[in-house]
């Protein structure tokens, strides 16, 4: 029987998060909240060595809750997969056998840190549904590949994959399957049910990039003799948002995946703790009141620890210059998620609270290929970018990448592109920008645009908080050595 004091404890918890939360309406997250109880009773009453009786369910209390935070970190990649797929079938009316096309900003306004600079063309596959299903992809300039539902990279797809850019035919069979080997196609073992199906076109030519889009086609292994078509869609206005969702609704959408993937082994602990909190394999979703009280708890302390983890990295050799304030955004070491003794949980959960999407390519080591992220969350003193103020960022001439770079702004509760009057949330070697005599480029940031200094201006929100991504599309040996470095944000 529940203790009163834990009882007690839970009910202020919940009246002082209503009291210092604010919601936003469109996405659901929580900002300007105060930090939440722990849920932890302090000391705990003992009868001699062992714990007073009355003390025991305080002890669960706290256990169940502990373990809800970590599941909470556990499952961003899984749950960010799920609102993708679901405003893809369920906003844009998209199938597995379609591509959704994010081309203008407002497209991508929903995407976690999506670049504002290349289309992306996205699609989301179910296996259990279809069976094995055919990927043709057209020559072209493209870059892209396949995640399964814990976005751990399967294949890369386009230039960087089998087909080298040239084209070519992939069969992706489920879990369980005898693999499928059919001359002329590359045959992709999935690990899960679910797989995400991305590429961009690097082409700035728009023709082109139509031309490849159109040039996919998606459709299962059975119909291969009279396939479906591949239709091509756009968000069109559509209001969506593929952030992970609160409370209540973040565990409905973990439940709702989880029982359409197998279990791995490295996850048999964690499926444990789900089913002490109600969360089971084959079984509904039907948590007893203290159990919701418990998660709801969990979810929104996890989400803090999930901000401090991905604004505020604690990782060893973080830092592209160490005297910089420039993190590493791809801090997982190999798409597997696994390095050598364990599997990367803290990395993980760093990069998917914040993104989507992630590939070898983008942990490139071999100069002029590939990308490099670098992002950025506090300026050069140390404190957080805050959209009320106005900042600087000098770019040294001859920035190390071969194909071009951008700088992205995202709003810190939504991680997604700044949403701002200006309607536009990047800046790049690909616009018209205002050089300096010596080639180097100083760019600005804040409510308001410098005199004459528009062209190189992002705004941003007074009273929200932003971060930035800086990309190097072929990245230089320049930028491998260091010998190029990049100046911090600094407050003007």
């Amino acid at each position: 029987m529940k203790s009163l004091s834990s009882i007690l404890l839970l009910l202020f918890f919940l009246i002082a998060c209503n009291q210092n939360a604010t919601t936003n309406k469109e996405t659901g997250s929580t900002t300007g909240a105060e930090p939440s109880s722990t849920m932890s009773a302090g000391k705990i009453a003992m009868d001699g060595e062992l714990p007073a009786k009355q003390s025991i369910p305080e002890l669960f209390d706290e256990m169940d809750y502990q373990q809800a935070t970590q599941l909470y970190l556990w499952g961003l990649p899984i749950v960010s997969f799920s609102a993708m797929k679901d405003f893809h079938e369920n906003v844009f009316g998209a199938t597995g056998n379609d591509l959704v096309v994010y081309n203008s900003l407002e497209d991508r306004l929903g995407l976690l840190t999506a670049n504002a600079t290349t289309p992306y063309i996205l699609s989301f596959l179910d296996l259990a549904k279809s069976g094995p299903m055919v990927i043709e992809m057209p020559a072209g300039h493209s870059a892209g590949g396949l995640t399964d539902v814990w976005q751990r990279e399967l294949t890369a797809i386009g230039e960087a994959g089998a087909d080298k850019g040239k084209g070519g035919k992939y069969i992706l069979y489920p879990p369980g399957q005898k693999e499928i080997k059919v001359t002329g196609y590359y045959s992709i073992a999935c690990p899960t049910m679910n797989i995400w199906f991305g590429f961009r076109a690097l082409d700035p030519d728009p023709k082109k990039m139509e031309e490849l889009v159109h040039g996919v086609k998606i459709y299962p292994y059975a119909q291969r003799a009279n396939p479906p078509v591949t239709k091509v869609l756009s968000p069109s206005g559509k209001k969506y948002s593929g952030v992970q969702p609160q409370g209540m609704a973040y565990w409905e959408r973990l439940n709702a995946i989880f029982q359409e993937e197998p279990v791995e082994e490295r996850d048999r602990f964690f499926a444990a703790w789900l089913d002490n909190l109600g969360i089971s394999k084959g079984k509904p979703f039907n948590p007893t009141e203290r159990q919701k009280k418990i998660l709801i708890a969990g979810a929104e302390r996890g989400q803090q620890m999930a901000i401090a983890n991905s604004f505020d990295k604690r990782f060893e050799n973080v830092k592209h210059w160490p005297d910089r304030q420039w993190d590493y955004v791809m801090i997982i070491s190999d798409p597997s998620q696994r390095a050598a003794n364990y599997d990367e949980f803290f990395q993980r959960s760093a990069y998917f609270y914040e993104a989507i999407g992630y590939s070898k390519s983008m942990i490139t080591k071999t100069p002029n290929v590939g990308q490099a992220y670098l992002g950025v969350y506090a300026d050069k003193d140390g404190s957080w970018l805050d959209g009320s103020n106005n900042y600087s960022l000098h770019i040294p001439a001859n920035p190390p990448a071969v194909n071009f770079w951008s700088i992205t702004v995202y709003d810190d509760a939504t991680r997604c592109l700044i949403d701002n009057p200006q309607h536009s949330a990047d800046l790049s070697s690909r616009k018209d920008l205002i050089k300096n005599s010596d080639g180097s480029v100083d760019l600005y940031f804040g409510p308001t645009a410098p005199a004459g200094k528009e062209k190189n201006w992002v705004q941003t929100l007074s009273g929200k908080h932003w971060f930035a991504y800086m990309r190097f599309y072929g990245p230089t040996t320049a930028y491998f050595d260091k010998s190029w470095k990049m100046g911090d944000i600094e407050k003007r």
